[in-house]
């Protein structure tokens, strides 16, 4: 609705135009002769001496003035942004209203409010998102790569300090409980409660109905059952006869021992084909969710079968320590002849096997300290590794690299060695998704095993110390091993130029202009091609691979202005909210629990009182029946009136730290700017010029609102066909202009339109 046109000039405003200035009324733009004969509907009598005689008239104040400008003659009434009147209630409904959807939003959640407090006091920003990304400690703040979008440069900064994130290039900003709602696609209990997990604290919940039960997200109740599966496979290996007999008995003879066993989680599937079914049902998850997860499939006559039975089980725990798939393997003699040894949990809404990297929980925390990953095969490969003392290893489980697979990686490091067989399929395997890695921003080194040996069995004779020094002196760049795989023997000049041709592609992904101009000298003297013509194919694949991403761009761009298309036209458009009212609620934020005004008099008790920023705003903005347009800010408004009177109220750490993720969200957002000054260049902001800028907030606001009317009037005026009205609409329209026109001068715009 408003142009922003307010918040231009106010910006443009010089120091010397503000200083001194008084607060602008309207009606001492009308007439201050005018003043006594007008009758107040609210009660003013808290007025700061500074604004005596200055002050903003009321709405019936204003409509004595004939101004036209169809405001409610009753103090009670709401005005709406949109230049229309509500009856007096709906002031009343619409703080009835936020009050019950906050209600509602915390009741929905069904912890109550001294456990969550007890959890966002206990809550460490920095060494919760340490655990999905890799931070690096720069000034009082820390940087990494946001988890959000493809972000190539440390754009992602958390401050301790504040309890908040925010990454400067997408946008994205919270606090810690929506940091694990959007990483972890959390409901907000859940994200409590994966907190108060994590930092022990016990967790205060009222029991469930059955029609919430039934309710329940389809999510959660398949992780449920996840876990629950892994608990059952994990007794059945330790306990039962059969699983000690043929599941564990697999794992000794790998020399797994114990405590590793435990770390993964490993379990067995007995051999009976229904009795992993039995069990869950039995304890009372449904069929649905039994399927849903891949555990069971269900055959045509509706018989539900065990999908891992016979198998031992490798679980695939996410970042966040949640199992969303499993992994099985056949051990008996059915091994011998079958393509299928390995089964693994088919894609659901908790498992996408392109997003997901064996053992990456388990790795997380030891990628990050030595700012290295090791990429294997298999699942054994893993836990092998892990029992000789390297940590820092995830499995793809043989297929390909996918880039969300690699983004993954890149939170925590820039750097991976791919450690594979030294045989054909060795070599394969190191050569499939590289080119990916490449164009991500990756640095890849690899290393073939000597003697046919797959990691599995190197690590099992060989201490951390060891293996760690032998990748260390063995490791070769990816291109120099590509060139060695490829061109090795091959004398066919057909083939040795396809080799070529596959080389340069691989440097052409590479961003860094230097190192492509490394790789490609590297590559002329190996192979004896010129460097201009090596560089000149480069150069074709470059353009090349730009106009393919530039082409997938502008569909994606398309495919995003249909979506919206869509959903615009399938909702009820929303209201923008004015820039100068995000100004306002930001000083509030920011700001709201300072005193701006000292030793107000109230002159029918004599009592002297305060005015926080908060309370300032409230009573002026209310004097006129002005208020926010968005519920939110409503809310929050309220909200930091209400606490303004509390000694120990901070309005920023109030609303960072606040139970409805909502206000949290909007906080951070507005309390977080893009561009700081440093510390030793900012200006540290007074009083009096604090309140100054309050002052002339609240009248662009108004200016804001006198602006959006006069644009209604113009409106009206183009649509009405009668004289009469559209004379009296002119009238309107004239004295409408007046006054924006005498309040914009007032305010320093030398700009009168």
């Amino acid at each position: 609705m408003f142009d922003g046109k307010s918040t231009v000039f106010f910006a443009k405003q010089t120091n010397k135009s503000r200083k001194n200035r008084p607060a602008v009324t309207v009606l001492e733009l009308i007439g201050r002769e005018q003043q006594s004969d007008v009758s107040t509907s609210h009660n003013v009598n808290i007025l700061p001496p500074y604004l005596q005689d200055h002050r903003f008239p009321t709405i019936r104040e204003l409509d004595s003035q004939g101004l036209g400008m169809r405001f409610p003659t009753s103090g009670n009434r709401i005005p709406d942004r949109s230049g229309t009147y509500q009856p007096d209630r709906c002031c009343f409904f619409l703080f009835l209203f936020c009050h019950i959807i906050g209600l509602c939003y915390l009741c929905s959640i069904m912890i109550d409010r001294p456990t969550v407090d007890r959890i966002m006091n206990a809550s460490n920003i920095v060494e919760v998102i340490s655990d999905f990304v890799s931070l690096r400690k720069a000034g009082t703040s820390y940087k990494g790569l946001c988890p959000f979008h493809d972000d190539r440069t440390p754009s992602f900064s958390v401050s301790p300090v504040r309890g908040v994130y925010k990454c400067f290039s997408c946008g994205a900003a919270g606090n810690v409980v929506k940091f694990i709602m959007e990483h972890e696609q959390m409901t907000y209990p859940e994200a409590l409660k994966w907190l108060a997990n994590k930092y022990h604290i016990e967790v205060h919940e009222r029991e469930l109905t059955t029609e919430e039960k039934q309710q329940e997200n389809e999510r959660e109740s398949m992780f449920l059952v996840n876990e629950w599966a892994v608990k059952y496979f994990e007794d059945i290996l330790h306990n039962d006869v059969d699983g000690m007999a043929v599941g564990m008995q697999y794992f000794r003879s790998r020399g797994f021992r114990d405590d590793i066993i435990r770390k993964f989680r490993l379990g067995f599937c007995l051999s009976g084909r229904h009795a992993f079914a039995d069990a869950a049902l039995k304890a009372g998850f449904q069929r649905d969710f039994l399927v849903k997860t891949g555990l069971c499939f269900e055959w045509e006559n509706g018989e539900l079968v065990d999908r891992f039975n016979g198998r031992v089980m490798f679980p695939w725990i996410g970042v966040s320590g949640k199992v969303t798939a499993f992994g099985g393997r056949l051990l008996d003699a059915r091994t011998k002849g079958v393509s299928q040894k390995y089964v693994n949990s088919p894609d659901s809404v908790i498992y996408h096997k392109e997003r997901e990297l064996y053992g990456i929980f388990q790795a997380k925390k030891a990628i990050a300290k030595y700012d290295l990953v090791y990429m294997v095969e298999g699942y054994t490969d893993v836990v092998s590794m892990h029992q000789c003392g390297i940590e820092n290893v995830v499995a793809n489980s043989g297929t390909a690299l996918s880039v969300h697979q690699i983004r993954l990686l890149h939170r925590f490091t820039s750097n991976i060695v791919l450690l594979y067989d030294g045989d054909a399929a060795g070599q394969h395997a190191a050569l499939r998704g590289t080119d990916m890695l490449l164009s991500e921003g990756m640095n890849v080194k690899v290393l073939l095993l000597p003697d046919g040996k797959d990691p599995d069995e190197f690590a099992r004779n060989h201490s951390a110390e060891d293996f760690r020094r032998y990748i260390e002196d063995n490791q070769t760049d990816f291109i120099v091993f590509k060139i060695n795989v490829l061109l090795n023997g091959v004398t066919d000049p057909v083939k040795r130029s396809e080799a070529v041709s596959s080389i340069v592609r691989s440097v052409s992904v590479i961003k860094d202009p230097i190192l492509r101009d490394t790789y490609i000298r590297e590559c002329a003297n190996r192979t004896g091609v010129s460097e201009r013509t090596l560089m000149e194919q480069m150069n074709r694949n470059i353009y090349s691979n730009r106009e393919q991403q530039t082409r997938e761009q502008q569909q994606q761009r398309a495919a995003v202005i249909r979506q919206q298309q869509v959903e615009e036209q399938a909702t009820v458009p929303v209201r923008q909210v004015s820039k100068v009212e995000q100004m306002l609620m930001q000083v509030i934020v920011r700001d709201g629990e300072k005193i701006i005004f000292r030793d107000v008099k109230d002159e029918e008790s004599g009592q002297l009182y305060s005015l926080t920023v908060a309370q300032y705003i409230a009573f002026d903005l209310g004097s006129d029946n002005l208020g926010f347009s968005d519920p939110l800010y409503v809310r929050m408004l309220r909200e930091a009136v209400e606490h303004s009177g509390e000694e120990n109220f901070r309005a920023e750490e109030y609303f960072m730290q606040h139970a409805d993720i909502q206000i949290a969200s909007a906080a951070v957002k507005l309390g977080v700017d893009r561009f700081q000054l440093s510390e030793s260049l900012q200006v540290k902001e007074t009083e009096k010029t604090l309140c100054d800028r309050v002052v002339h907030l609240i009248a662009d606001f108004r200016l804001d609102y006198v602006s959006s009317h006069l644009k209604e009037l113009n409106a009206r005026l183009l649509q009405t066909k009668d004289p009469e009205e559209m004379t009296k609409t002119m009238e309107e329209i004239m004295k409408m202009q007046t006054l924006r026109n005498k309040l914009a001068k007032k305010l320093g715009s030398d700009i009168l339109v």
